[in-house]
């Protein structure tokens, strides 16, 4: 959330929950505008405002909002019901429909009963809404199930996805609340989603589970909504929630299809009556509106961002001192007399220690002796001066201006901006004993902010001065990137020759310090390998569709995937990443080659040049690929890995390996193939031995199922959403 979004959000709870009338006032001039006038700005429980509306001219097109006479509100024309709406995060919770699938009533033939869903808001691509990729997951509840998620967005004409929960017996349920296929899975959906549609597998056996699971559940959700336990496998699960579930929709002005654009056509532009500022969409084109810093209100109305007056919200805008309000901000200064930080602390009176003519002398006096003090100063602090100048032209030179617009104008993210003083300050002066990795690029460091944050530091020795036009596009790009599995930057520094970049702190070290520590042999079990290597390709396969331009890291290595103290891993090191258009198939296939060598060394165990019992160097993908062709990849196998997952597992990771580091850049697989391979294997991974051949007929058929993207009408009835229309 961004700054100006946390200014409105406590702007609104302290409006609703703080006792002053002060308050209220504030808040009087914006909660009345914030539909337009004339028109209701309420559906039962649910504030509607503007541009949503409720009858005619009452809201921008698209955004008409039926209300029933229960009353609740739906999209127009559609039985879609809505929970709520965001003014401030652009977003839209609606109650979408669960697929269920339960044996029948004893009194019945035992045969699953199947109720499965097509769900969607419009097929527009100026519709405003997309289902929101970072809010919801796609969801299966159930014993040996296998269920598909389907749909439709701008990029490709279709999209499908599997999920398997895997219990063969009421002890092999897991007992926490994560999905982590053991009667329950997740998975996630890609970015301008549309519509989607969820069927089961009849095909796939579920085996003797009715007793403990005698029902199935598919459904798009709300990540934050759903937490798993075993309750969750019977019928009234469903019955509860009313076979119902939240999901959270992103929804934006969709044309034109970005800022620039929607401000060169101020007939059309949106953002209306001043104080306001316009993002670019984080999901699909188009644009969206937020009232100024130190205003609040709805931007989508003339004169709807209203100043706020801080001096009467003294909880949310302190101030110890003189409080004068001002447009967009206010003031607070110590009354004559006084000194101090008046919004940090009380203002003191000044000391007055002598008689009014002793406190003259001594003035006089204190005169000549401040002026010889300047005067040496000045002479003194002459190299400081000169030093303040030049960081002011590394400054500009490093694109820091255009980062502050960039703030300003909302395109980046929750980025700060450091000073060298700050850096300085974190890292004991850039101590060495700080020094948490190096190398040919530079020195990383751990640092603690002045608000206490750990923080790593990458303080590199050089920059290319070809790619400084590029840094600040790039900071803007890195800034938006949200991922559980990258590691995320948090600001920069760009007062100094060679910009420095601050990103989160990852405790456990990286992945190659835990996969080839020294004097030792490793004990990361496969279990964990497997995971970290399913983390790291969801995280590639995330930064190759995050946005309009594809993200491709151009150096991944074991070096460079971090891992936290439960071991989950996070993708870091930029440095060498390029930012290419997302048809640039060439770079996506550099970077399947270079996650293939990472996934050989954690089922060998050796690194990417490694020595061999002769003590010669060998390449560790060359060596992969003939004991492949000669049928003698055991040879080359981690010995404590085929013990922990057998031959047959580890194979199966060899295949994945070798269609990565293939020759042929188009034969590679995609990262999301890689991420959702993975996926299945570590599941399997989790069941008994003696189930193992089972596992590989299963695997075979969610493999089968994954590369068909033809539906099978006949196995799931639709529900059009958009009836009417």
């Amino acid at each position: 959330m961004t700054m100006v979004a946390k200014r409105v959000l406590l702007f609104q709870i302290a409006a609703t929950l703080l006792l002053p009338s002060a308050v209220a006032a504030a808040a009087s001039n914006t909660t009345a505008a914030m539909s337009k006038p004339g028109c209701p700005n309420k559906c039962g429980e649910v504030d509607i405002p503007y541009p949503f509306g409720i009858g005619t001219n009452c809201s921008m097109e698209g955004f008409d909002i039926t209300c029933t006479e229960f009353p609740k509100p739906f999209l127009s024309e559609t039985n879609i019901e809505i929970n709520s709406i965001s003014l401030v995060d652009h977003e839209l919770t609606v109650r979408t429909y669960m697929s269920k699938w339960c044996y029948a009533r004893p009194s019945h033939a035992n045969t699953p009963v199947d109720y499965s869903f097509l769900f969607s808001t419009n097929t527009s691509v100026d519709d405003p809404f997309l289902f929101s990729a970072t809010r919801n997951k796609f969801t299966v509840v159930g014993c040996s199930t296998l269920a598909y998620i389907g749909g439709e967005n701008d990029d490709t004409d279709s999209y499908s996805s599997g999920c398997i929960s895997i219990c063969r017996d009421e002890r092999s349920i897991s007992e926490g609340p994560s999905c982590d296929g053991l009667g329950c899975c997740q998975t996630s959906i890609p970015t301008e989603l549309r519509t989607f549609s969820t069927r089961f597998d009849f095909n796939f056996d579920k085996g003797n589970v009715e007793s403990f699971s005698p029902c199935s559940y598919a459904f798009l959700a709300d990540q934050d909504w759903f937490q798993f336990d075993k309750s969750k496998l019977t019928d009234d699960f469903g019955k509860k929630n009313y076979d119902r579930a939240p999901a959270v929709l992103d929804w934006a002005i969709r044309s034109p299809a970005s800022c620039p654009e929607a401000e060169a056509l101020p007939g059309t532009y949106a953002c209306r009556g001043g104080n306001t500022t316009c993002l670019n969409s984080t999901n699909g084109d188009g644009y969206r509106c937020m009232c100024s810093e130190g205003y609040t209100g709805n931007p989508y109305l003339e004169g709807g961002c209203q100043d706020i007056d801080e001096c009467q919200l003294p909880l949310l805008y302190p101030c110890f001192g003189v409080c004068t309000n001002k447009p967009g901000g206010y003031d607070c200064t110590c009354p004559p007399g006084t000194l101090g930080n008046a919004t940090q602390y009380n203002c003191t009176d000044i000391p007055s220690k002598f008689p009014a003519p002793a406190r003259l002398a001594v003035g006089f006096r204190a005169t000549i002796v401040a002026l010889g003090t300047l005067i040496s100063c000045v002479i003194v602090r002459t190299p400081k001066s000169n030093h303040k100048r030049e960081r002011e032209i590394f400054f500009g030179k490093n694109g820091g201006f255009k980062l502050y617009e960039e703030i300003l104008s909302k395109r980046v993210g929750s980025v700060q901006i450091f000073t060298e003083e700050e850096l300085q300050r974190a890292t004991d002066n850039f101590d060495d004993k700080r020094v948490i990795d190096c190398g040919g690029y530079g020195m990383v460091y751990r640092g603690i902010l002045d608000d206490h944050r750990v923080v790593a530091i990458k303080k590199s020795k050089k920059v290319d001065e070809r790619r400084k036009d590029e840094f600040v596009d790039e900071i803007i790009v890195l800034s938006n990137i949200h991922h559980r599995h990258v590691v995320r930057l948090l600001g920069c520094c760009v007062e100094l020759d060679v910009p420095m970049l601050v990103y989160e702190y990852v405790s456990n070290g990286s992945l190659f310090e835990v996969l080839h520590p020294d004097h030792h042999a490793s004990h990361l079990p496969l279990q964990a390998r497997l995971t970290i290597a399913e983390q790291a390709a969801e995280a590639l396969a995330y930064l190759h569709s995050a946005t309009t331009w594809s993200i491709t890291h151009g150096n991944v290595k074991p070096h460079n995937i971090l891992l936290d103290d439960d071991l989950s891993a996070k993708v870091s090191d930029f440095g060498e990443s390029n930012l290419v258009p997302v048809d640039e198939e060439e770079f996506i296939a550099f970077v399947q080659g270079n996650f293939g060598v990472v996934l050989l060394e954690l089922i060998t165990g050796k690194k990417a040049i490694y020595a061999d019992a002769a003590g010669e160097k060998r390449s560790l993908t060359t060596s992969f690929l003939v004991m492949m062709k000669e049928q003698r990849l055991r040879d080359i196998l981690d010995g404590k890995m085929v013990e922990e997952g057998g031959e047959q597992l580890l194979g199966e990771v060899a295949a994945i390996a070798k269609e990565c580091v293939s020759v042929k850049g188009e034969e590679r697989p995609s990262m999301k193939e890689v991420a959702e391979h993975l996926h299945c294997l570590r599941r399997f991974r989790l069941q008994p031995k003696e189930e193992n051949y089972r596992g590989e007929i299963e695997m075979a058929i969610v493999e089968e199922r994954r590369r068909d993207t033809e539906t099978d009408n006949s196995t799931y009835h639709a529900l059009n959403m958009n009836a009417g229309r």
